[in-house]
């Protein structure tokens, strides 16, 4: 009996015969392809300001995934090398955009560093350490990157606030001021005019190309608190993928201080 069914269906005549490679004789669109996709953007948005004695980063609570809210507290910036459960002792943020659980395990290990080296050198990882080695970590993982832009943050030896921007493989660079995600297209232009004095000039001083440039100076914590409130205000209104609420993380030489201000939900 079986030979005989074997025999009425050509399809089945040479036993098993499909591959994913190939689709079946009935399908309506000809070849289908078979893939796997390991990454997803879950939206969002981050910054990052130094000032004279201060480092802030700050990130808003929205996941998305596509036109659906996944939650509306998913925080993007960490606390690095402190307590598990409160980050007291922490002396280093992060900030991480883009793919969340990329994000959360690129935060996870970084911290698992720099909690060794406190262990084996008994005293606190410096953040330009800190930097050279989170760039190792991604470029070990360049051929499968972690699909996330982060941002480090914290005081240098020098005691003044230092801010470091990456690319998902590692480059970096000290920067002033920086945004990553969803809105940074609209973050970035009022960041470099707020904080850079990008072409911005002196009035009076001159006429056309003799124009005297405003030179950029560092600005006081608590106009850069405004600036990074106005930032996410303005990004909430234009990307539906930004909202909910607003985190910041204010780094200082006396630790680290946590603030929330509510964001629209719509």
């Amino acid at each position: 009996m079986a030979a005989s069914m074997l025999s009425s269906n050509p399809t089945l005549a040479s036993g098993p015969n499909y591959s994913f490679s190939q689709a079946a004789n009935n399908a309506a669109a000809g070849v289908k392809e078979h893939s796997f996709y390991p990454y997803t953007d879950n939206g969002g948005s981050t910054l990052g300001i130094s000032g004279s004695d201060f480092a802030i980063l700050a990130g808003d609570t929205r996941s998305t995934s596509g036109y659906n809210i996944n939650s509306r507290y998913a925080p993007k910036v960490f606390k690095i090398g402190g307590d598990d459960e409160t980050g007291e002792g922490a002396h280093i943020v992060l900030s991480v955009v883009g793919f969340a659980a990329d994000g959360q395990a690129l935060k996870e290990r970084l911290d698992a560093i720099v909690k060794m080296y406190k262990y084996q050198h008994g005293k606190n990882m410096s953040v330009k350490a800190c930097a050279q080695r989170l760039s190792t970590i991604l470029y070990q993982k360049r051929f499968f990157p972690y699909y996330v832009h982060a941002i480090l943050g914290g005081i240098d030896d020098e005691g003044k606030g230092s801010l470091y921007s990456y690319d998902p493989v590692g480059s970096y660079e000290r920067e002033s001021c920086r945004a990553g995600g969803a809105a940074a297209s609209l973050i970035m232009p009022f960041l470099d005019n707020q904080v850079k004095n990008n072409n911005q000039y002196i009035p009076g001083s001159g006429e056309g190309h003799e124009l005297e440039a405003r030179k950029a100076e560092p600005l006081p914590k608590e106009e850069v608190v405004k600036i990074v409130r106005d930032a996410f205000t303005s990004a909430t209104e234009r990307h539906i993928e930004v909202g909910d609420g607003l985190q910041m993380l204010v780094a200082t030489k006396d630790g680290i201080e946590e603030v929330y201000f509510p964001l629209k939900k719509d």
